[in-house]
């Protein structure tokens, strides 16, 4: 059957990004929803000039918002992009084709990573098999922050088309390394939600193992110098994310005292 498509994008001071996203969706978008969270930069008046239709809501966290996101789209068939995100022209036509003959309830797609300039295709980042085109009512946003995904309902059909995303993600390592401090910081506090520990053997052991995965089991080496950086900040992801969760923890017992 034949299917009009919503486009939902989340923002927060994305006028250096959001122009190439609104652009690649321009042909497959029946309507584009951008949520932004009260945008200081010029956001919603380039967003405005695509015709998007622009609402402001308080960001709660990235999971909630998207699952908010959704439920403000006039159509059930969604393809959600994040604001540094576009579609290539492969994907551009494998997602025409998609609302002319949908079959199943969801659609998988590839992302590519571009990082300070350079297309990365090994360190566990590509091809990174993302859900993003599917049926809202079958299913909604999971995770723990900031690591949102969607999940669909069971004994659903999923597929996969041809093409990538293509995700600028960082223009600078000096970029990666705030945002790495950002992350972990929703990343420890998701954890002491759910009642994991920071034990002193994760702090010591978990970076060395996040290290060795990317750079050699994910040949990270194969993506040169910037594959070495990446595989190193994803050791210090991984050893902030635990200290700062064995922080809070210490903190929650000196409150209780």
């Amino acid at each position: 059957m034949k299917v009009k498509l919503s486009v939902v994008i989340i923002t927060f001071n994305e006028e250096r990004d959001i122009e190439r996203c609104l652009k690649s969706v321009e042909t497959v978008a029946d309507e584009i929803v951008v949520v932004d969270s009260y945008s200081t930069d010029r956001t919603e008046e380039i967003c405005k000039i695509y015709k998007a239709r622009f609402i402001q809501h308080s960001f709660a966290g990235h999971i909630e918002q998207k699952n908010w996101a959704i439920g403000q789209a006039s159509h059930p068939h969604i393809l959600s992009l994040d604001s540094d995100e576009a579609l290539d022209e492969t994907l551009r036509q494998s997602i025409l084709n998609a609302k002319e003959n949908w079959q199943g309830a969801g659609y998988t797609m590839n992302r590519m990573t571009n990082y300070c300039g350079k297309w990365i295709r090994h360190c566990g980042w590509y091809p990174d098999q993302k859900l993003r085109l599917w049926e809202s009512n079958k299913g909604r946003w999971t995770g723990i922050n900031p690591h949102d995904r969607f999940e669909l309902q069971t004994d659903t059909e999923i597929r996969h088309l041809q093409g990538n995303i293509l995700h600028y993600s960082y223009y600078s390592i000096s970029e990666h390394i705030q945002q790495t401090n950002y992350f972990t910081d929703l990343s420890a506090e998701a954890y002491l939600k759910k009642g994991k520990k920071g034990y002193l053997v994760k702090i010591i052991f978990n970076p060395v193992v996040s290290f060795i995965k990317s750079y050699f089991l994910k040949m990270g080496l194969l993506d040169g110098y910037y594959g070495f950086v990446i595989s190193m900040l994803a050791g210090q992801s991984t050893f902030l994310k635990y200290v700062k969760l064995r922080q809070l923890q210490q903190n929650r017992l000196k409150t209780e005292d």
